[in-house]
């Protein structure tokens, strides 16, 4: 087998660089990785091959940088730079623009051991912040940096005229699937389907409470009028799936007795702080990304320090 370094096979960097793809969803197994990154490349072949690069990219810095052996082989460098990787690629354009997403990844890589570093005496995670704070970064950019050229996807919006649109129906079908492929920017069926089949690969616990977060996002976003076609998308959903896996199943202690109701509340509460954040963002043309799922899950992780059952 071929050694790349004294500690690390290649065999070892392929099987980090799938963990670190897992790692989107809280889960260390390279089966489920595999199974995320075909999800991935069948919607868009480009973003699949992205994604895997920016978890290899994290890698081959986490060893170069003699980091943590076990940060490396757990796939923990590696989950924001693919957040980042491929957030770049969807929502930046011409001929460069997958130049921009890897080296956004590798400079996310670095971002990352900096708040793990600044953050390490809170015992709170770092989570997706760091994904979230250079993708923006990288996305304004583009304003004035003719290199960076934005998306049309991507365009600020005028608050003055704004209006919000409630008419329509709501699929439950629809919410629930795109709710889970919205973690990877992916409202496609078969790439959700998978990453459902990847949840329950790893455990049952991750499916069902992914299932239980969508579920109450979907009633909670319908019940305070949110736009039926954000709901549909699943824009409401994926943060609070990613809220009730970290606080319920994640990031938990035999003391929190109450967890499973802190997490439903944590998918609940998301709801409310999409909608903020999104309104906060709309005259920068920035998507919302994991930030309200952050923003819950810290609220609650750090409540925890004084409110231990919870």
């Amino acid at each position: 087998m071929v050694t790349v370094n004294k500690k690390m096979n290649l065999k070892q960097i392929l099987v980090a660089s799938f963990k670190g793809i897992s790692q989107v969803l809280f889960i260390e197994n390279t089966i489920t990785g595999i199974i995320f990154l075909l999800a991935i490349t069948i919607a868009s072949p480009l973003v699949g091959i992205i994604a895997w690069l920016s978890s290899l990219i994290a890698v081959l810095i986490g060893i170069a940088g003699k980091a943590d052996e076990k940060l490396i082989h757990q796939g923990l460098l590696g989950f924001s730079p693919v957040l980042t990787g491929m957030a770049l690629t969807l929502f930046l354009t011409g001929p460069y623009h997958w130049v921009i997403a890897l080296l956004g990844a590798a400079i996310t890589t670095l971002f990352a051991a900096a708040m793990m570093h600044f953050m390490r005496n809170t015992e709170i995670p770092v989570l997706t912040f760091p994904f979230i704070i250079v993708s923006w970064v990288i996305l304004l950019a583009s304003y004035q940096l003719d290199f960076i050229q934005l998306s049309t996807n991507l365009a600020p919006q005028d608050l003055t005229h704004w209006s919000l649109e409630v008419e329509g129906t709501v699929s439950w079908l629809q919410a629930t699937l795109h709710g889970l492929g919205q973690v990877v920017f992916l409202p496609n069926h078969t790439s959700a389907i998978l990453l459902y089949i990847g949840l329950f690969f790893a455990s049952w616990k991750f499916g069902v409470f992914a299932l239980i977060g969508n579920a109450f996002a979907i009633l909670t976003a319908f019940s305070l009028g949110a736009a039926h076609e954000l709901i549909d998308s699943g824009l409401y959903g994926f943060n609070a799936i990613l809220t009730i896996l970290a606080v319920s199943v994640v990031f938990k202690e035999s003391t929190n007795r109450f967890r499973y109701v802190t997490g439903i509340v944590g998918a609940c509460l998301s709801v409310p702080l999409t909608a903020t954040v999104t309104t906060w963002l709309i005259p920068y043309g920035l998507p919302t990304f994991t930030m309200p799922f952050v923003l819950c899950t810290w609220l609650l992780l750090g409540a925890r320090k004084v409110f231990p059952r919870f």
